[in-house]
């Protein structure tokens, strides 16, 4: 694809050659000749000497130093367009396999693919353009929307309502019961039936082997927008805001509620019962044991705010030498004693 090309469907300023061949897209360290690459973090600026890219995605400030450049509002966002350029998402031919078993009362919309060993039972309700890979688990009375896609061995359990362009990656569970077991006095437990259902909002993806749990009674809601790393687990009665990101090996308890944009980074835990406001950030293993008020970045377990927390850890770091200074000043006041 020609240079000139590329940036009218990307909706870039052009400066450079607009006949110069770009063949595809990679990271400013990988790229070669012929492939564009972009920058987006500053921090990156000194890769711009040493890519083999022939082109380069940027902001209208950044010096590309003579490279043919794409002038962008946002980089990131048009590095993504462009990789979807070089390698448009491919959908299966519609039609039924013909292992797949399917109830008789299921209601599939138009252009369906459904694909080897996929099971669909009672009552379920699939909108129209929806692609179901290979052994797929669709259970009772489930309500799905358009332009749904499942890769192979998703399972959405019963009842359970998904809206419209929701992607569930391998492996992903929605609606499996949750965690809820009544203690009995011989120290065994009774399981309580999950009776509740999952809610899945428009537009969410959930990633490989993540699991999204049924609750007791009522519901768990992923809001619109919501995106879920691989194994993640989100407890039962979970309550997550519009476009909150929930990253690798996050564990929410149940009951908790996140608002909007809020981002959970690797391996954070959240205790159960909470309510975490809008825009907060928890940084990597960040243990959450109380509420969070909105606008917040947040680190450390217990969770403190990330300043203290940066406070802290330097601190922590010389708490050796602090001791071994204490320890001496201790024993020369002792000396001093009459």
């Amino acid at each position: 694809m020609k240079l000139g090309e590329l940036a009218s469907r990307l909706e870039c300023k052009l400066e450079g050659a607009p006949d110069l061949e770009i063949t595809g897209v990679a990271g400013m360290d990988e790229a070669q000749a012929g492939q564009i690459t972009f920058l987006s973090n500053p921090k990156y600026l000194s890769k711009i000497d040493a890519t083999q890219a022939s082109a380069i995605i940027a902001g209208s400030e950044v010096d590309t130093l003579g490279k043919p450049a794409l002038r962008s509002a946002d980089p990131y966002m048009s590095f993504a367009r462009a990789v979807e350029v070089f390698h448009p998402p491919q959908r299966p031919a519609a039609g039924i396999h013909p292992t797949a078993v399917i109830a008789p009362d299921a209601r599939l919309g138009r252009n369906a693919s459904i694909g080897p060993y996929v099971v669909i039972e009672a009552g379920v309700e699939i909108g129209d353009d929806c692609v179901l890979k290979s052994f797929v688990m669709i259970y009772p009375g489930v309500k799905i929307g358009h332009r749904f896609l499942a890769h192979s061995h998703a399972a959405v359990r019963e009842n359970v309502r998904v809206g419209n362009d929701v992607i569930l990656q391998n492996g992903v569970v929605i609606g499996g019961d949750g965690f809820g077991f009544a203690p009995r006095p011989d120290g065994t437990f009774y399981k309580i039936v999950q009776a509740g259902i999952v809610v899945i909002e428009d537009g969410v993806e959930v990633q490989s082997n993540s699991c999204i749990d049924r609750a007791a009674v009522g519901e768990t809601r992923l809001h619109r927008g919501v995106k879920v790393d691989n194994l993640v687990q989100v407890a039962h009665g979970c309550d997550i805001g519009e476009n909150s990101l929930l990253c690798s090996q996050v564990g929410i308890a149940g009951s908790t509620k996140l608002g909007r944009n809020v981002i959970l980074t690797g391996q954070v835990g959240v205790a159960g019962h909470l309510t975490i406001g809008d825009h907060v950030i928890a940084t990597p293993q960040t243990g959450v044991p109380n509420d969070v008020r909105a606008h917040t970045t947040i680190s450390g377990s217990p969770a403190v705010e990330h300043d203290v927390w940066l406070k802290a850890s330097a601190v922590y770091r010389r708490l050796p030498d602090m001791f071994a200074a204490y320890r001496k000043l201790k024993n020369l006041l002792e000396k001093e004693k009459p």
